[in-house]
């Protein structure tokens, strides 16, 4: 069995999913997948679980019940792997804005280069992100930059969701006092991480945005971030944020 596994989570990505499981499975490096699919409407996870037969006992599949935020879909994932050996648990989106050819690069960065949390990362660089509007790639290299200032982490990419965590790292950190649900959800979790110390490293990637399928970006995930993010830093002053 490998010692890493790449959770997917999914909502309406018939269009995405059966290719981007075709390519984590062609890497010279082998990978398990878990797929966890929020009931989508699209059949995305009766894509998956025709696969299944493909790929036995390499392709696993999370089906719930209803919408219920990426964030319960990564700690659901989280718990599921926490029950089995891997080491090395990864965070990929299903729509292609992350190469699956960079699992290596980051599974690398734990297994070889001792990171902890390994992030898939935008911005360490320069502004490495292909075919976003440059309204869009302002607002997120400033929401980065906004998190970094206001919780003090040495990360540029704050707000990333391309990550490698060793299995230490979501043993420690409590999954069921995670308090974001949307995208701030991997701000939280990067945060927890730092708070305890673990050895944080970004490797540089591409980041392209989506060419099939539709974001899942919505007002209010972006404004828990912004408030979220200021109320997660008074708790850790104040010792009331539970790592």
């Amino acid at each position: 069995m490998p010692d890493g596994i790449v959770i997917i989570p999914t909502y309406n990505e018939k269009e995405n999913i059966e290719k981007i499981i075709k390519n984590v499975f062609s890497l010279q490096r082998d990978f398990h997948v878990l797929v966890v699919d929020d009931n989508s409407p699209d059949q995305t996870s009766r894509i998956v679980r025709s696969l299944q037969s493909v790929y036995e006992n390499r392709l696993f599949l999370i089906e719930r019940e209803g919408k219920s935020g990426l964030g319960t879909a990564y700690i659901k994932g989280f718990e599921w792997v926490l029950e089995r050996d891997y080491k090395y648990i990864f965070q990929m989106d299903a729509d292609f804005s992350h190469n699956p050819n960079d699992l290596i690069r980051l599974y690398n960065a734990c297994k070889r280069g001792g990171a902890q949390v390994a992030i898939g990362s935008r911005y360490k660089t320069g502004v490495n992100v292909v075919n976003w509007p440059m309204s869009r790639v302002l607002l997120s290299w400033l929401a980065s930059k906004y998190v970094r200032f206001i919780t003090a982490m040495p990360v540029e990419d704050t707000t990333a969701g391309f990550v490698c965590y060793d299995r230490e790292v979501l043993e420690r950190i409590h999954l069921d006092k995670i308090k974001f649900v949307g995208y701030a959800f991997q701000i939280e979790m990067k945060f927890k991480a730092y708070l305890a110390k673990f050895n944080i490293v970004e490797v540089p990637v591409v980041f392209t945005d989506r060419t099939r399928g539709t974001s899942k970006m919505s007002g209010s995930i972006i404004w828990e971030a912004v408030f979220g993010v200021i109320k997660m830093k008074i708790n850790s002053l104040f010792n009331k944020m539970t790592i």
